[in-house]
């Protein structure tokens, strides 16, 4: 079994009466989790029922609040007990339905999942606004990739580990480029299996989220975009190219761009800028949640080789690495760009202060900054800046402005 983060925070919310919402794109590990606190409650003794809304036997409970009552009561009684509700995007207004059901002061905790839907990011949060707390499950961090990989032999030590073992490092940092972090694709061992199940995935994705839930009619014309998106990582985008080159309207090009964003598969990046005639202040990049699935979007899964095509797979990673750790806060990262070229990767906000962030897939054998990195320390004078690369770890100083070079897995601020 593959070890969740997560999980220690999920088993402590079962506790709070709040609904336990868990979110997250298809396939990353939501009903096993569900199933692992379940095992976990039944081991106590506590009362629990499981439904999973993919299970078109379990639709009966839900066309009522009335009649998903009277099941829970049969299976569990009027006591104290916990509801697991799997895939609960396939509820029609199902944030309606669950305000319902809370709002009755049940003896029930209500432990819910689903993937992002439109149904879900949207509905449900506005309807639950006080009454659930979000949990979200991304697919495999690198952490608990490489945990895994190395049987949890160096689970509390993984900085050591990565400082003495290099090759070790590398190795498993190009796999997790190659492949991503789905629980499933992780597992298998041969090439060919690992295609199948992310082939599988993204069809599963196409097919429940794209066409069924939200009726996009031309899945051609969207897994196309897609596939542009995956060839354009960390660059700017131009919607009217986009949407021009599939035959679409701006209008739908736009919306078929947010989808994406809400159903987990893409990140958008705003610019950074104070001076409007000298900065981008409108085109966004993007970035995917998971390398695997741009890999496939592209037929290159596993295929990924040189060090010009893990460049910007590398930098993809770091924006993860960066969203992972400031996930729950009041920050935003957005990146640079003047319009004559200069360019910082990100640049992490607070409110209070600056970070700039240059992203380098290199062993670096001493400091070396870009001039675009020096640019923008002379133009806003950030307290510090990041240059994040395969291994060295060194601090100097630019004017004013700390820049720490630092291996991508001791990434902190």
């Amino acid at each position: 079994m593959i070890k969740r983060t997560i999980l220690k925070d999920l088993k402590n919310h079962l506790n709070n009466k709040q609904i336990t919402l868990i979110t997250g794109p298809r396939q990353a590990g939501k009903t096993t989790l569900m199933l692992i606190l379940k095992k976990g409650l039944d081991k106590k003794r506590a009362k629990t029922v499981f439904f999973n809304l993919d299970i078109e036997q379990d639709w009966q409970y839900f066309l009522s609040q009335q009649s998903l009552i009277d099941k829970i009561r049969l299976e569990i009684g009027q006591n104290k007990g916990y509801v697991f509700i799997d895939e609960i995007q396939r509820k029609k207004n199902a944030g309606l339905f669950l305000k319902g059901l809370y709002d009755l002061n049940l003896p029930y905790k209500l432990i819910v999942s689903g993937s992002g839907s439109l149904e879900l990011k949207e509905k449900i949060h506005e309807s639950l606004a006080g009454r659930k707390r979000i949990f979200k499950l991304n697919t495999l961090s690198f952490n608990e990739f490489v945990n895994f990989k190395t049987n949890y032999k160096y689970q509390n030590k993984l900085s050591d580990f990565f400082k003495l073992e290099k090759d070790k490092k590398q190795s498993l940092l190009k796999e997790y480029l190659n492949f991503g972090g789905y629980p499933k694709v992780v597992l298998e061992t041969k090439l060919t299996e690992k295609q199948k199940e992310i082939n599988e995935i993204y069809q599963a994705y196409v097919e429940k989220d794209i066409t069924h839930l939200l009726q996009v009619k031309k899945t051609s014309s969207f897994s196309k975009l897609v596939q542009l998106m995956a060839w354009q990582i960390g660059k700017i985008t131009n919607l009217s190219q986009i949407s021009s080159s599939l035959g679409l309207s701006v209008k739908t090009g736009k919306e078929y761009l947010w989808y994406l964003e809400k159903t987990f598969i893409i990140k958008k990046v705003a610019p950074f800028f104070k001076n409007t005639k000298k900065e981008i202040i409108k085109s966004p990049v993007y970035y995917f949640t998971d390398l695997g699935l741009r890999n496939h979007s592209l037929g290159l899964l596993g295929n990924i080789q040189t060090p010009p095509d893990f460049s910007f797979l590398f930098q993809n990673f770091v924006f993860s690495l960066l969203t992972e750790k400031f996930d729950y806060q009041p920050i935003k990262i957005n990146f640079w760009r003047t319009k004559d070229g200069a360019e910082v990767d990100f640049i992490i906000n607070t409110g209070q202060q600056l970070t700039a962030c240059e992203v380098k897939y290199q062993n670096l054998p001493q400091p070396k900054i870009s001039r675009s990195l020096i640019s923008f320390i002379k133009k806003y004078q950030p307290e510090k800046a990041l240059v994040v690369n395969l291994s060295l770890d060194q601090k100097i100083t630019i004017d004013k402005t700390k820049v720490e070079f630092i291996p991508f897995y001791k990434i902190k601020l």
